[in-house]
């Protein structure tokens, strides 16, 4: 089952289950992903039994809501600062040669870059055996849920931006019960938008590169995730293809698994906050930056893989210069 968040014409927000590539069914008495999840808690059911209890009579056509804007990403916060941004790389089989190559030491005859060290971490030890604790990955926190953009609409890049370009990846979802504990809700196509000329400087500006803007779903995937994803990102230009290719994800096709990435994320106190949400990237091993792609204003990222339903697009939108002023008071 995949869910949509959506506005009508109204405004108001609503929460329906994507019946076909053309229809959803609205859930009645439930506005988000979000309430679902704690009706689905307290009650103790998984979403899709909550859902297909709260599954309405009547149809919404899912072009028009897509057409006019009015889609949501799939998890919102009614405060962005309690829904939290985070991601994690050099997580995929074959992730690591591009990475190595924009961190390549000055010193060529070093025998390894620190990120071909993560990555062969993570190949070593990134899946654990049951019971043992694996190797924690590489980690970069991208922002609270303000930076997270509507599907369908633009992407912003900040006008000190040294590039702004896609990176399809899988996120998690989760809200934490009001115990304290993370509760995966679903999964999430992706677009962790990121500066890769600013990280290609120099390895410690990659949280800075990370500190952009990012893009999620539509549709939440509810249930497990396959093993083996297999899906395609584009870049568009004046409405045609600039660059192609398919991406892979899912264990089968990472070096760590995901609970040990999961492990390493909420072993921290501070993101089990009850009622907090997160979205956590999963990271990818395909860039159209690394083969040379130079984005511009006005070019249209589109991701999509098949358990996932519709295309995740958006446009690259660089924003206009910002004073910063510093008071002293």
């Amino acid at each position: 089952m995949r869910l949509v968040q959506y506005k009508d014409t109204a405004g108001a927000q609503h929460v329906a289950v994507v019946e076909d590539a053309k229809t959803l069914i609205p859930l009645k008495a439930v506005a988000s992903t979000r309430e679902l999840a704690s009706i689905a808690i307290s009650q103790g059911v998984t979403m899709i039994e909550a859902a297909k209890a709260r599954m309405g009579d009547t149809n919404v056509d899912y072009d028009e809501v897509a057409k006019s804007g009015r889609l949501l990403p799939p998890i919102t916060h009614a405060d962005p600062a309690h829904f939290l941004v985070t991601g994690t790389g050099l997580t995929h089989l074959g992730s690591a040669s591009a990475r190595a190559n924009m961190h390549k030491a000055d010193n060529k005859a070093a025998d390894e870059t620190d990120s071909m060290k993560m990555f062969r971490m993570g190949v070593e030890g990134g899946k654990p055996k049951a019971g043992e604790t694996g190797v924690q990955p590489e980690w970069f926190y991208k922002g609270d849920g303000s930076v997270v953009a509507n599907p369908g609409a633009d992407i912003p890049s900040p006008s000190f931006a040294l590039d702004g370009s896609e990176e399809p990846e899988i996120a998690a979802i989760y809200v934490i019960d009001p115990e304290g504990n993370p509760v995966r809700i679903g999964f999430a196509i992706g677009n962790e938008f990121s500066d890769h000329v600013m990280e290609r400087q120099n390895y410690l500006y990659l949280a800075h590169s990370k500190l952009r803007a990012c893009a999620m779903g539509p549709e939440l995937l509810l249930g497990d995730l396959p093993s083996h994803v297999e899906g395609t990102s584009r870049l568009y230009r004046d409405g045609k293809v600039i660059w192609e290719k398919p991406f892979l994800s899912g264990e089968d096709n990472m070096s760590h698994s995901l609970a040990n990435l999961e492990y390493h994320h909420f072993k921290y106190d501070l993101f089990c906050r009850p009622g907090d949400v997160h979205a956590h990237f999963f990271g990818t091993a395909t860039l159209s930056f690394a083969d040379g792609i130079k984005t511009q204003d006005g070019d249209e990222f589109e991701i999509e893989a098949a358990p996932f339903g519709r295309a995740l697009r958006n446009r690259l939108k660089t924003q206009a210069e910002r004073k910063v002023t510093i008071r002293s008071i």
